[in-house]
């Protein structure tokens, strides 16, 4: 096996997802209550996100692209959303004094459906990258770029859940990651939609 190939298919993966991590790190902060199932909803729904991605990438190299290139910076509206009914539960949480009052191990975390939405509307924009690539690439060339990618998200939720576990960390995310993870996949999805040119802006 090439192992020019593998480095270039690692370091292109770790460029177009660095993001993640921070989310990932968030998410299992806020699935920390509900255990190993919660944990295996956030893998589960990254796994999802990003095969997605993959797909329709894949899909785009083979000369049938799923979305026209003008549909990609709409996908900012899935994180854009989701923040926005995320902030909305924190205000009322807090108007209802459920944070004070809420038991440690009852919050379920996130769904496998909103991980793996936030994951391919962060990660839309990367079919931009991974078409042209994969084309090149050739199907042999594909398969190990896909592999590889593969196991980057593993290596990525371990980071994710690591920096998430840390005491120093996890008591921060503890205390502000309800309130930082509106505020994330907002601005995610801003970004996504201004970078994209959705809408004029």
């Amino acid at each position: 096996m090439d192992l020019g190939l593998l480095g270039q298919a690692a370091g292109m993966f770790a460029v177009t997802n660095i993001d993640d991590i921070l989310i990932l790190a968030l998410f299992f902060s806020q699935a920390a209550g509900a255990g190993r199932a919660g944990v295996v909803r956030v893998v589960l729904g990254q796994y999802l996100g990003f095969i997605a991605i993959l797909a329709a990438s894949i899909v785009g190299a083979l000369g049938a692209g799923l979305l026209p290139e003008s549909a990609i910076p709409y996908l900012g509206l899935l994180p854009l959303l989701l923040g926005l009914r995320a902030a909305w539960r924190t205000w009322r949480d807090r108007r209802n004094g459920d944070n004070d009052t809420e038991e440690p191990g009852t919050s379920g975390g996130p769904g496998i459906l909103q991980v793996a939405a936030v994951t391919l509307a962060n990660g839309g924009d990367n079919t931009g990258v991974y078409v042209p690539v994969f084309t090149v690439a050739g199907i042999g060339g594909m398969v190990v770029y896909v592999s590889v990618f593969l196991i980057g998200v593993a290596l990525w939720c371990a980071a994710g859940r690591f920096f998430a576990t840390r005491p120093v960390i996890a008591k921060a995310l503890s205390r502000w990651g309800h309130l930082l993870l509106p505020v994330v996949l907002i601005g995610i999805g801003m970004l996504i939609l201004i970078e994209g040119g959705a809408f004029g802006l």
